[in-house]
C-alpha cells in the first residue's frame, strides 16, 4: 500500500473514534438494561463501553480459535484428498494390470533384447585399458 492510502485509513479511523466519543458524551445518552433495571448516565455509559469491549474481545478470541480450527481441518482434508487420489490410482492400476498383461509381454521382451547389447557394450568399454 502506498503512503496516501495509509494516511487515509488512519484519518478515517481517527474520525470514527471521534464520532463514537462525541456520541457517547453528548449524544442521546447510553442506557444499559440488566434484568429489567435500566442504568443510564455516566455509569450506564461506562458499563456499555465495558460490556461492548468485552464482547469485542471475546469475539476476537472466538474468531482466532475458529480460524486455527479451520486451518487444521482444511489441511487434514487436503492430506486425505491426496491419499484418496493415490488410493484410487493404485486401485485403478490393480484393476487394469491383468488386462494389460498381453501388452506388457512384448514390451518386456523388447526391453530385454535392447538392453542386453547395451550392457555388453558397456562391459567391453569398461574392460579396455585406458
Amino acid at each position: 500500500m502506498n503512503s496516501k492510502a495509509k494516511k487515509l485509513i488512519f484519518a478515517t479511523l481517527i474520525f470514527l473514534l471521534v464520532v463514537a466519543a462525541w456520541q457517547s458524551m453528548f449524544g442521546d445518552g447510553m442506557t444499559v438494561n440488566i434484568d429489567g433495571d435500566e442504568i443510564d448516565g455516566p455509569l450506564g455509559a461506562l458499563l456499555a463501553v465495558t460490556f461492548g469491549g468485552a464482547g469485542m474481545l471475546l469475539a476476537g478470541v472466538i474468531m482466532t480459535c475458529v480460524a486455527i480450527f479451520l486451518c487444521v481441518l482444511f489441511a487434514s482434508l487436503g492430506i486425505l484428498a491426496v491419499f484418496g487420489v493415490g488410493l484410487a490410482a493404485v486401485v485403478a492400476v490393480a484393476v487394469v494390470s491383468p488386462l494389460l498383461l498381453p501388452l506388457l509381454i512384448p514390451i518386456g521382451l523388447y526391453w530385454l533384447f535392447v538392453s542386453r547389447p547395451r550392457k555388453q557394450r558397456l562391459q567391453a568399454t569398461m574392460q579396455q585399458a585406458v
